[in-house]
């Protein structure tokens, strides 16, 4: 997802995607530390979300 994608949703849609996408991280960096983690793509691409994700939330609250 972009920036405006996240920029287009409601507070508690924000939410429940950061809850989401930092469970989602949590899996991936286990599976990492377990060496089941096939594609370590998908762990930045999280992250950067993320980042994304928390840019917007201060752009609003601010």
């Amino acid at each position: 997802m972009n920036a405006k994608d996240f920029r287009a949703m409601d507070a508690a849609a924000r939410k429940k995607e950061m809850t989401d996408m930092l469970r989602e991280q949590f899996n991936l960096r286990m599976q990492k530390a377990t060496g089941q983690l096939s594609n370590t793509a998908n762990l930045t691409k999280v992250r950067r979300n993320i980042a994304r994700l928390r840019t917007v939330l201060n752009e609003k609250s601010g």
